[in-house]
C-alpha cells in the first residue's frame, strides 16, 4: 500500500518532532520532510512533492500564508494550516484557505502546543483527506496597496450585476430561505457566492465545518465584501430578510417558529452530526420544515455526506437544490452525495451558483 507523503513544516524543533510522531503513528502516513520556515517549506516542496503539508503560520524568513501562495503556484500541494486559536489566528487562518490551502486544525493551547497530541486524532484524519484533496496551480496576485484599499468601494455601494437584482418584498423574501453547507475547500467558495447575491435576499443559512472560535471572523471577512448583513448566528435573534447567518463553530443551528418569526436556537449539547458540530443536516431539517417548498439549498465541496438526507427532504417539499460541480471542488464528497440521491436541479461551479439562486427565488416568489 502507498503511504501518504507529508511534509510537516514548524519553526519549532519540539512541534516538528511531535507533529512527525502523530502522523508516523498511523500506518498509512509517512514523514518525509521537515521545515523550520516557509523558505525551506518552498524549497522541499519542489525537491520532495509531497502528498500533503502541514503548515504552521508565524515563522521567520517567509511565514505560512507566503509559503502557501508560494507553493500553490509552483507545486500545487494539498496543505493543513495549524493555527493559533486567537482573533489573528484565524484571521491568519482564513487568509490561508484563500491562498489555497485545503483544511486547517487549531493547535489547543498556542504557537508550541505541548498539549498537540489532544488533536492527533484529527490531524490524521485531516492529512487523509487532504490527501484526497484536488488542487489547482494559483496565479499570484499583487497585494492591494494602503491607496488602493482606501479607494475601494464602501460596502452598501457595492453593485450586483442587474440579472442578478431583486424586486421581491421583504414580507415574501422573509417566508423563503436559502440554505449553504459546506466544509473542506468552502471559505472562499462561500465567500465569493454570498459576495455576488444582491442585498434583497430571503435569509441565508450557512454551515460551513470549523471549530469554535473561527466562524465570528469568518462571518466579518464575508460582510466586508457583500451587500448582504453577513454575521455569526447569534442565539435567540429573529431572523430577516437580508442576513446571512453563519452557524457558530462548537454549536449547532437550529430555527424555531413562533407565530409569523422565526428565531435561531443554538444549542452546544447535541452531539456530533456526520462527526462534526455544526452539522448541516440539522440546520437544513429545521430549513426543510419551516420553509419547505419555497427553499433553495446549495450544496458545496466537503469531504461525506452531512446534509444530503436533510436536502432530499427539501427536494421532496418542493426546493431547489443546487451542487457544486465535481471539477471546481476542492473534495467532491458532499455534493457528490446529493448528485447520486438525483435531487439536483442544477450542478454549477461556484461563478454560477449566484445567477441560479436568484433565478430559483424569482420562480418561488
Amino acid at each position: 500500500m502507498k503511504k501518504i507523503r507529508v511534509l510537516v513544516v514548524d519553526d519549532s524543533a519540539f512541534m516538528r518532532k511531535v507533529i512527525s510522531d502523530i502522523l508516523n503513528s498511523d500506518e498509512e502516513i509517512e514523514v518525509v520532510g521537515t521545515a523550520k520556515d516557509g523558505v525551506e517549506a518552498v524549497e522541499l516542496t519542489k525537491k520532495l512533492k509531497p502528498d500533503v503539508i502541514t503548515m504552521d503560520v508565524e515563522m521567520p524568513r517567509m511565514n505560512g500564508i507566503e509559503a502557501v501562495r508560494k507553493i500553490m503556484e509552483i507545486q500545487p500541494t494539498p496543505i493543513v494550516m495549524l493555527s493559533a486559536l486567537t482573533k489573528r489566528g484565524s484571521k491568519e487562518t482564513l487568509e490561508a484557505l484563500e491562498a489555497g490551502a485545503v483544511d486547517f486544525i487549531p493547535k489547543p493551547s498556542g504557537t508550541i502546543s505541548l498539549d498537540i497530541r489532544e488533536i492527533g486524532e484529527e490531524l490524521i484524519k485531516k492529512v487523509k483527506a487532504a490527501a484526497k484533496a484536488r488542487v489547482r496551480r494559483r496565479i499570484p496576485t499583487k497585494p492591494k496597496t494602503e491607496e488602493e484599499k482606501k479607494e475601494e468601494t464602501p460596502k452598501k455601494e457595492k453593485k450586483v450585476s442587474p440579472e442578478l437584482e431583486l424586486d421581491i418584498p421583504p414580507e415574501r423574501l422573509s417566508k423563503m430561505a436559502v440554505m449553504i453547507g459546506s466544509s473542506t475547500g468552502g471559505p472562499p467558495v462561500v465567500t465569493q457566492i454570498i459576495s455576488k447575491l444582491p442585498k434583497n435576499m430571503p435569509p441565508i443559512f450557512i454551515v460551513q465545518h470549523m471549530p469554535e472560535g473561527f466562524t465570528k471572523m469568518f462571518a466579518e471577512r464575508m460582510n466586508a465584501e457583500s451587500q448582504l448583513i453577513v454575521k455569526e448566528a447569534e442565539d435567540g435573534e429573529l431572523v430577516r430578510p437580508g442576513y446571512a447567518y453563519v452557524a457558530p463553530g462548537g454549536y449547532h443551528m437550529l430555527l424555531k417558529k413562533r407565530g409569523n418569526n422565526v428565531y435561531i436556537v443554538l444549542d452546544k449539547n447535541m452531539p456530533k452530526v456526520h462527526g462534526t458540530k455544526p452539522s448541516v443536516e440539522v440546520t437544513a431539517e429545521y430549513v426543510a420544515r419551516i420553509y419547505g417548498g419555497k427553499t433553495v439549498a446549495v450544496m458545496l465541496t466537503g469531504i461525506g455526506r452531512d446534509g444530503a438526507d436533510a436536502y432530499k427532504m427539501i427536494k421532496e417539499k418542493g426546493g431547489k437544490i443546487i451542487a457544486q460541480d465535481k471539477d471546481s471542488c476542492v473534495v467532491f464528497g458532499m455534493p457528490k452525495a446529493v448528485i447520486e440521491l438525483g435531487i439536483a436541479d442544477a450542478i454549477l461551479p461556484p461563478s454560477k451558483i449566484p445567477e441560479a439562486i436568484v433565478k430559483f427565488i424569482k420562480s418561488m416568489a
